[in-house]
């Protein structure tokens, strides 16, 4: 099951046109995420990863700049904070947040 999914995956990647695939919130793109966490972890650690990014990686979130720190974060739908590092450059610039 897990060769399946990694299958899959690199089949996705194959067959479907960078700019034809869904824009992501994290720097690490949810295809490539699910692809390394089952490579790395097996199966149920790349089935985990893609209901978390299903969850997640779509409208709902915002950006803000942490007082403390001064770096940005975002708040996801599920509540969880991402830091810099973790989210897609085009949020990044000065004009997106607040």
């Amino acid at each position: 099951m897990k060769q399946l999914l990694l299958l899959g995956i690199s089949m996705y990647w194959k067959w479907v046109p960078v700019p034809q695939r869904g824009a992501c919130l994290f720097s690490t793109t949810c295809s490539h995420h699910i692809y390394d966490q089952t490579a790395a972890y097996g199966l149920i650690a790349g089935i985990k990863a893609f209901f978390f990014r299903y969850k997640n990686c779509r409208g709902g979130f915002s950006l803000f700049k942490n007082p403390l720190t001064g770096k940005t974060q975002m708040i996801l739908r599920s509540n969880k904070i991402i830091g810099e590092d973790e989210i897609a450059p085009r949020f990044l610039r000065e004009d997106r947040c607040a």
